[in-house]
């Protein structure tokens, strides 16, 4: 009986020994884990580490590829285009115009009815899809199913928006995609983006087409401007503040553009503009410097994407990519550090699943026990049960890399200032520098403007800061393609007092008296 209690005994030791080594071993991979996690957690904000003295060589470097690519075609990664667009709105524009907003698998018509310095007395907009099969047919159908859309949208609006006898509609033509401008309202497609691919228009003038189309539809309508999204949000700021000099769009991808002085575009060889400025659309986000504070993510992701080695900027910064650098890290914290378990979980390989709206939603996630973020892994990645101290890395990763994001747009924002000479302020000298901003990312993604619009006016003293106002300028791409419609209409006075109209009728009086 004796020799049967000390075996239970030895084996109930044994079995307790092994529980412990168990447990033991368990907590020391656990401990392991963290100590690796908290290994890429620290380089990775070491690597996306923005100082201010950084901030500035950004900006210095920016500065230096603006006047690379005023100076010549081609003698920058910053394409610097001139938009053709020398009459910005001044809030003394009256009528009805039209704006034509196409970017993507959607397209808007809106009908914009201006009471000069009243404002905009009324605005009606329709939206519409395109069907996939016409994102890859030919240009013809394209233009004449939108060209279709836009007869509607003008045959319901009644006797309300009557024009005068032998006045013409005039559209703001905003067109998204990589197009040479040939003038303010011309301009030939360079190449397709965003799933579409209709080969026969590449190269072709896309308001000719659209013209074209329109005639084929009974659509009696002249487009008076050929803008991008960027223009259009400078033209609607400037309507609502004459002080606009500058647009920055945060959105899905990101870009600016801003207003310069006629001789400060020596690539431009046309006549100088009667106002003795040019918007320059920038195209900012294939900005690319040695400055910049690239980890291995943002490399990979770019060698993986559509355009590796364009974009640099565009990728660090805008709403398209954020969402993914995160899971990057995310999916190395998993694979090196068991983050998630012993298993990578199969979602997280998935490249693009995590969008930045998601990765806002958790950034901003302040319930005590962060139940969005464990919500958004187990709704989106399938990851249930994470525990408080996971969801903590995944916050602060979060702000990691909006914080890097948000600052690195702040330093592109202080590269124009500088090459405006905004950065300054001379003894005795009144400036007022405002910033017209627009995007989803900037609109919605509350923590990084925050810090973007905080790390701006931590670049410059004081003084200057005090100068400088940032403004939300909602539907840029739409209003402002109506309002500079408005500003290049057929119908604008002449040296101040005759119209088109009335310079043919004087011709032809004249050359009757001549007869």
């Amino acid at each position: 009986m004796g020799k049967i209690v000390v075996g239970a005994a030895v084996i109930g030791g044994a079995v307790i020994c092994a529980a412990a080594s168990l447990i033991v071993r368990h907590h020391v991979r656990s401990a392991r884990r963290w100590v690796k996690t908290a290994e890429i957690l620290k380089e990775l904000e070491e690597k996306c580490a923005t100082p201010n003295a950084k901030l500035k060589q950004i900006a210095d470097a920016m500065t230096v590829e603006m006047h690379a690519g005023l100076a010549s075609e081609g003698g920058s990664k910053l394409k610097m285009l001139i938009s053709y667009v020398d009459n910005l709105p001044t809030g003394d524009e009256e009528g009805v115009y039209y704006a034509l907003d196409l970017g993507g698998t959607n397209f808007r018509v809106l009908r914009v009815q201006l009471a000069g310095k009243s404002g905009i007395k009324s605005q009606e907009f329709a939206e519409v899809s395109i069907p996939p099969q016409l994102m890859v047919g030919t240009s013809q159908a394209l233009f004449d199913y939108i060209a279709a859309e836009l007869a509607k949208f003008v045959a319901d609006e009644g006797d309300k928006f009557h024009l005068p006898p032998g006045r013409q509609r005039e559209l703001g033509f905003t067109f998204s995609f990589p197009v040479m401008q040939l003038s303010i309202d011309s301009g030939t497609l360079m190449r397709w983006t965003k799933g579409f691919s209709i080969h026969d228009m590449v190269g072709q003038d896309v308001v000719v087409e659209l013209t074209r189309a329109m005639k084929r539809q009974g659509v009696d309508m002249r487009v008076s401007a050929l803008v991008n999204d960027t223009v259009g949000t400078l033209a609607g700021g400037r309507y609502d503040n004459k002080d606009v000099v500058i647009a920055v769009i945060l959105g899905t991808g990101s870009n600016a553009a801003y207003v310069e002085r006629a001789q400060g575009t020596p690539k431009w060889h046309g006549p100088p503009p009667k106002s003795g400025e040019m918007v320059v659309n920038m195209e900012w986000g294939n900005f690319r410097s040695s400055q910049l504070p690239l980890t291995e993510y943002d490399n990979a992701l770019d060698v993986e994407s559509l355009n590796p080695s364009e974009q640099i900027f565009e990728k660090m910064i805008s709403g398209m990519y954020l969402g993914e650098l995160l899971r990057r890290v995310l999916y190395r914290m998993a694979d090196e550090a068991a983050l998630f378990g012993d298993v990578v979980p199969p979602k997280l390989k998935t490249p693009f699943i995590l969008r930045t709206p998601e990765m806002s939603a958790m950034h901003h996630d302040t319930s005590p026990d962060l139940r969005v973020v464990g919500n958004k892994m187990k709704d989106i990645l399938e990851i249930s049960n994470t525990s408080l101290k996971t969801r903590r890395v995944i916050v602060e990763l979060c702000n990691i890399i909006a914080t890097r994001g948000a600052r690195l747009a702040a330093s592109g924002i202080l590269g124009i200032l500088k090459k405006l000479g905004r950065d300054t302020i001379r003894e005795g000298e009144t400036l007022n520098t405002v910033i017209a901003m627009d995007g989803g990312l900037y609109e919605h993604y509350t923590e990084y403007s925050k810090c973007m619009e905080n790390a701006l006016h931590g670049l410059v003293c004081d003084k200057v800061s005090d100068t400088i106002k940032l403004v939300h300028s909602n539907d840029g791409s739409g209003i402002g393609a109506a309002l500079l419609a408005a500003s290049h209409s057929q119908y604008l006075e002449v040296d101040g007092s005759i119209c088109t109209k009335g310079i043919d009728y004087l011709l032809e009086f004249y050359l009757v008296k001549q007869v």
